[in-house]
């Protein structure tokens, strides 16, 4: 079984992802078909479980209708 290492930047990432998620009204699934991402990875994200690559945070945030580094938490936000 995979693990993931939780750690701060990637919990406050995921945060923001789903704070935007739910501010467009979309569901977990809705996310991933607008991004071409799977359901589970979403929802992994979100829990901060992903080191998410530059090229799946500017597909976010193409669908999440902002820019990359809207969701991207300053290092302070993360200590």
């Amino acid at each position: 079984k995979r693990t993931h290492k939780k750690t701060a930047l990637r919990i406050k990432f995921g945060e923001i992802v789903r704070q935007r998620r739910k501010s467009l009204g979309y569901s977990q699934e809705r996310l991933a078909f607008e991004t071409g991402l799977h359901r589970t990875y979403i929802g992994s994200v979100e829990r901060g479980e992903r080191n998410v690559s530059l090229e799946n945070i500017s597909v976010l945030a193409i669908a999440l209708k902002c820019l990359p580094g809207e969701l991207i938490p300053s290092i302070s936000d993360s200590d």
